[in-house]
């Protein structure tokens, strides 16, 4: 028997052996981790893995980063946002077997999912989101018995979602979303009964969805939205009590609300807007107490509004536009008294506004645009005293503003336009000091213009455009400098224009036309150089055209027409380099068409019809390689038309009137050909003399040289057969004169050969094409793409970046020549940027460095110019959704220009439009990143990251959540988030350079509401 001294000393030779095995296995785990990060394509510039080495003792649980052990062995790896870059192929799955918690999320992780992954029975934390890993969910992961959690968002996983995720009864949180998985959503999710939370969205799942999620007792918010879902809302989800969040919208659901949903009485947030629901909204929403947000816009909902809606006391958040709605608005709305936004717009509701539609002491929007709405507007429209936004466009509204109006001093964007409101406008209106934007065309205002709008000092666009108003343009109305946007046009304004217009030299859109405004265009207009657009037409102007108009560098369209003006076209409007439009008809111009016309290689439009123009049409218009449409008609020209596809294309009607034109088109008699038909016999005589002795050799030439042109003939025939055969049809080129045939594309870019390659955008690769007469960019959509454009979606991503580009006419935005639908290839053909993009040029030390502080400035200015120019001067709004340094390209002198429209969406105005996330990360707005609108705002946003890229010379990262917040740090200095590899700027360009960054921070504000319009940008950039 052995003593107790023995018993004590076996007990401490156990404890030394068990310790020694721990610690040989331990050092086994951390060897695998090290032979894992070897394989880290990368794994020198992660800093926070440095602290990875010597393994040689237990110290590296706590020492190493991102790892933690219980009794010796690693339990924990955290390695998020690590700026790795690797696989799993090579991961130590047999090495680590008491792991429970794995995140490796936000890195640059390829590859696919490995299904050994299962194999970690103790798993209760599974995160790989936000990295780049392709291919299908193994269905392995459903033998993780003891997980918790499951994150695989923002990856590119593809495949249906495996069943087996069904055996995860312990699971409590599911994120899958923003990937692209198909197929259906598995019925057994309905075995998840602890299961809290389920995230599907941005994904193509399909089928309808399996009524079995309506069994989830603890089930609290489930986001299905931005799918292809079909079929029916599944009535069981009237048994998720718990469920405080339902988002399905932007999906192909259909069939009526099921009145069961009325039973959710948890929910504060309900949004099934964009679908093809039908019948009419159920009375028993009126039962969700709680809720604070109802989307239900974008579907085929009828009949009347519930009155019970306006039980919804705690209701912030009403958009239930754009449906086929009838009835008038519920009088009960007069009890959501917290309600701070309220879309009606887009619908067939009739009758009074009641006059509790403003009860609430919160209402800042208000959008009834686009009904049958008649009667007069209530006084107690602005009672909240927070109204913001006011839109009635459209309807039947009658009689004048009321007086409340003008004490709404809180209006930022009024917009009355198509109605008949009428009143006295000097009377109707006040001083607002935050109104941005107003719009009240298409009345029967009258009256005259009120010195009192230079008092709105923040107001940039004033449309008063097809009223009744009279008078003359009082002069305070030149004091309002910052105004971008003015339209009076088609009204009975009289007298003349000041010199002192001059002073609105922030201007961008100015439009006079159509009524009596007389005397001498001011030459002060030439002060203006931020004028793009310029119509002073059917008005009554006299004299010569300003010779000093040739001063306004950013001028596209410039309409003078039907005007009295007198004596020849100066020869400084030929000076207008980004000119696209010019209208000078109906006048009573003289003289010759200049020759240097030919300069202006942006025009596409010109009409200088009905004048009293002579002598010939310059042959040297057939150099205006973008001219698409004259008009000569009515003057005295003669001689014969140039050779440019416009006026061979021209319509008879546009060139009818004149003395004798003769040429190339239909309407015209062929030019005549003069040759001298008399010779002397003695220059006939010597001819002969001289052939005679050679006629011989002719003959023979004339032989060789006939077997020669057949052949080549049959060479030629051959070709063509098999251009013929490869799809060798003509593109026509927007910029070319004649035609470019398909397989010169295909040559110039050597078939596509990467050796051509300059870039890749959405969903295509830009290669570079050197034509004849220039040097494009053309994008091929890849083949996944290519293959599938019958896709609608995809199909409709292509024909938005072609209709968006095709639309845009702006010195700061790519111009689309022509696109190409081909069986074999289709792709975009565009103007070539020199420098390529911006993050090119920022990621070259040596780029960066030529790209000095005032080019940077004017980039950051270009782009605000050019988003300006979509969001407030096209109709309808263009939202890009992808603003980012990669999307900007730059020209030989650095001149940005944005590029890339393939996640471009067209805004109605004023539209509640909600959309799938489009953008790139780093870039998107917090609403576009879960579930909210896609505004002009979103861009906005986007366009203050970039702002910040610019000036640090980097992506701004963690600095850009940091500012969208909490508000920026006073603290901060230039020379904190600067690019140090330029020298510091001066001291005028340092001030210039903090204004902007002051306009980037309020860029970033989280609430979209709360961030600046572009207009208002640009123009302070101006």
């Amino acid at each position: 028997m052995l003593r107790g001294c023995d018993l004590q000393l076996l007990l401490i030779i156990s404890i030394v052996l068990s310790s020694s095995l721990l610690a040989s296995a331990t050092v086994e785990e951390a060897n695998a981790l090290l032979k894992w990060k070897s394989t880290f394509t990368n794994q020198t510039s992660s800093s926070k893995l440095s602290s990875w080495v010597n393994p040689n003792t237990s110290s590296f649980c706590t020492s190493w980063y991102g790892v933690a052990c219980v009794r010796g062995s690693i339990v924990r790896l955290n390695l998020t946002n690590t700026d790795i870059e690797g696989t799993f192929e090579d991961f130590p799955f047999s090495s680590l077997p008491n792991l429970t918690y794995v995140d490796l999320s936000m890195n640059r992780f390829s590859g696919t999912i490995s299904p050994l992954w299962g194999k970690f029975s103790k798993l209760v934390y599974f995160d790989l989101s936000i990295n780049q890993l392709v291919g299908e969910i193994p269905p392995e992961l459903g033998d993780l018995s003891n997980l918790d959690t499951l994150h695989l968002v923002e990856n590119k996983l593809n495949g249906s979602i495996p069943s087996e995720i069904g055996r995860l009864t312990k699971v409590t949180e599911i994120a899958l979303y923003d990937n692209l998985l198909t197929g259906p959503i598995p019925s057994s999710f309905g075995n998840l009964t602890k299961l809290v939370n389920l995230y599907l969205f941005i994904n193509t799942l399909t089928d309808s969805i399996p009524p079995e999620i309506g069994f989830l007792p603890n089930l609290k918010e489930l986001c299905l939205d931005r799918n292809n879902l079909t079929g029916k809302i599944p009535s069981t989800f009237g048994n998720l009590k718990n469920v405080t969040l339902l988002n399905m919208f932007e999906n192909k659901l259909s069939g009526e609300i099921p009145p069961e949903i009325g039973n959710m009485t948890a929910l504060d947030t309900l949004s099934l807007h964009t679908n093809k629901l039908t019948g009419s909204i159920p009375s028993t929403l009126g039962n969700l107490k709680n809720l604070a947000i109802l989307h239900l816009y974008l579907n085929k909902f009828t009949g009347s509004i519930p009155p019970e809606l306006g039980n919804m006391e705690k209701m912030i958040d009403l958009e239930i536009s754009e449906n086929q709605l009838t009835g008038p608005v519920p009088n009960t709305f007069g009890k959501l008294t917290v309600l701070e936004w309220l879309f009606l717009r887009d619908n067939q509701l009739s009758g009074p506004i009641p006059p509790g539609i403003a009860n609430s002491s919160e209402l800042t929007v208000l959008q009834l645009d686009t009904n049958n709405f008649t009667g007069f507007l209530p006084d107690t429209i602005c009672r909240s005293g927070k109204l913001e936004n006011l839109t009635l466009d459209d309807n039947h509204f009658e009689g004048p503003v009321p007086k409340s109006l003008r004490d709404c001093k809180s209006l930022i964007r009024v917009r009355f336009k198509g109605n008949s409101f009428s009143g006295d406008l000097s009377e109707s209106f006040g001083v607002y000091p935050t109104l941005n934007f107003i719009d009240l065309s298409n009345n029967k205002f009258h009256g005259q213009l009120s010195p009192k709008w230079e008092k709105s000092q923040k107001l940039v666009a004033l449309i008063l455009s097809n009223n009744s108003i009279t008078g003359a343009i009082p002069p305070e109305i030149w004091n309002m400098t910052q105004l971008s946007q003015l339209d009076l046009s088609y009204n009975r304004i009289t007298g003349q224009l000041r010199e002192s217009i001059s002073k609105i030299n922030r201007i961008s859109k100015l439009q006079l036309n159509g009524n009596q405004l007389s005397g001498k265009i001011p030459s002060g207009i030439r002060l203006l150089s931020n004028l793009e657009y310029l119509d002073l037409s059917s008005n009554r102007f006299g004299f010569e055209i300003p010779a000093t108009l040739n001063s306004l560098p950013r001028l596209y369209y410039l309409n003078l027409s039907r005007n009295d003006l007198d004596q020849t076209i100066p020869e400084g409007l030929t000076k207008l380099s980004q000119l696209q439009i010019l209208d000078l008809s109906y006048n009573q111009l003289d003289g010759d068409i200049s020759s240097q016309f030919s300069s202006l290689q942006n025009l596409e439009r010109l009409d200088l019809s009905h004048n009293n123009l002579s002598g010939e049409i310059p042959p040297s218009f057939k150099d205006m390689l973008a001219l698409t449409h004259i008009d000569v008609s009515n003057n005295n020209l003669s001689g014969p038309i140039p050779n440019n596809a416009a006026f061979r294309n021209a319509t008879p009607n546009a060139l009818e009137g004149n003395r004798d034109l003769c040429g190339d088109n239909k309407a015209l008699k062929p030019c005549s050909s003069t040759t001298e038909k008399k010779k002397s016999n003695k220059d006939r005589n010597l001819i002969i003399y001289i052939l005679v002795p050679i006629i011989g050799a002719i003959i023979i030439l004339s032989v060789c040289a006939g077997v020669f042109i057949c052949f080549r003939k049959r060479n030629k025939q051959i070709e063509e057969h098999t251009d013929s055969e490869s799809g060798g049809e003509t593109l026509s080129i927007f910029s070319f004169d004649g035609r470019v045939r398909y397989q010169e594309i295909i040559k110039a870019t050597g078939e596509f050969d990467p050796k051509h390659l300059i870039g890749t955008g959405g969903h295509g690769k830009v290669y570079k094409a050197k034509l004849p007469n220039a040097i494009m960019a053309v994008k091929k959509l890849n083949e996944e793409t290519d293959s599938s454009i019958s896709n609608p979606s995809l199909k409709q991503e292509f024909l938005n970046e072609i209709r968006a580009l095709t639309e845009i006419r702006h010195r700061n935005v790519v111009k689309l020549f022509r696109f190409c639908s081909h069986r074999r290839n289709t792709f975009l053909v565009y103007e070539y940027m020199e420098r390529g993009s911006l993050r090119k040029v920022l990621g070259s030390d040596d780029e960066a460095k030529k790209l000095d502080w005032g080019k940077r400035i004017n980039v950051v200015k270009g782009v605000a110019h050019a988003l300006s120019y979509m969001h407030h001067d096209r109709s309808p709004a263009i939202v890009h959704r992808d603003i980012t340094s990669g999307n900007i390209l730059l020209g030989e002198n650095y001149e940005p220009k944005i590029s890339d429209f393939g996640t471009a969406k067209l805004l109605k105005p004023d539209s509640s439009n909600w959309s799938a996330v489009a953008g790139t990360y780093g870039y998107v707005a917090p609403e576009l990143a879960y579930a909210m609108k896609v505004t002009e705002k979103c861009d906005v946003y986007s366009f203050g990251v970039l702002t910040l890229e610019v000036i640090k010379g980097e992506h701004p990262g963690d600095l850009v959540s940091t500012l969208s917040s909490s508000p920026p740090d006073t603290t901060l200095s230039l020379k904190q988030i600067s690019d140090h590899r330029l020298q510091d700027p001066t001291a005028e360009t340092k001030d210039e350079i903090l204004e902007i960054l002051k306009v980037a921070f309020l860029c970033l504000h989280s609430d979209p509401h709360s961030r600046p319009t572009m207009l208002s940008i640009s123009t302070a950039f101006s």
